[in-house]
């Protein structure tokens, strides 16, 4: 929880099982040398499924992303539009949505950089998300040498 009261920040959870089980259905397609269903999002080895559980879901609104890396790189995270049961239905690119939120680090910078226009536009996005989920599915993709033990992430918005 964020230092205020009024704050509420939600941590991003890597989701491995369902990663895994993402990962289950690309190594079953190669086995059986079949291709993915029409519009089909297969998993690719630098992308991670997380979650973000709204413990609360009313009277939320979108205050800022928190997020740490441990090294140099970048993350663009994209969230999915439908009440997604990743382990019986398999995720669509049209099911990712717009915009997604890209931050990075530089060598020798402390501070992560993002598109803040991209971020508070998917942060907001979020915000009215919350109103209808209890759990939203998250596809991270991290590249430049970052990978998901490197970061922290979370957003925080006002109760």
């Amino acid at each position: 929880m964020a230092a205020d009261a009024s704050e509420l920040e939600l941590p991003f959870a890597l989701d491995a099982q369902l990663t895994k089980c993402m990962r289950l259905r690309v190594q079953s397609l190669q086995q059986r040398n079949e291709r993915p269903q029409d519009g089909e999002k297969l998993l690719r080895p630098n992308e991670y499924i997380y979650r973000l559980d709204f413990v609360r879901q009313h009277n939320l609104h979108f205050l800022s992303w928190k997020v740490q890396m441990e090294k140099v790189g970048k993350v663009t995270v994209a969230g999915t539009s439908q009440h997604w049961t990743p382990d019986l239905t398999n995720l669509m690119t049209r099911q990712l949505l717009e915009p997604v939120s890209i931050f990075w680090k530089k060598p020798g910078s402390a501070e992560v950089e993002c598109n803040e226009a991209d971020a508070q536009e998917f942060g907001e996005r979020l915000m009215e998300l919350a109103r209808i989920r209890k759990v939203m599915y998250f596809l991270l993709s991290f590249t430049d040498g970052l990978e998901p033990a490197h970061l922290k992430c979370s957003v925080v918005f006002k109760a």
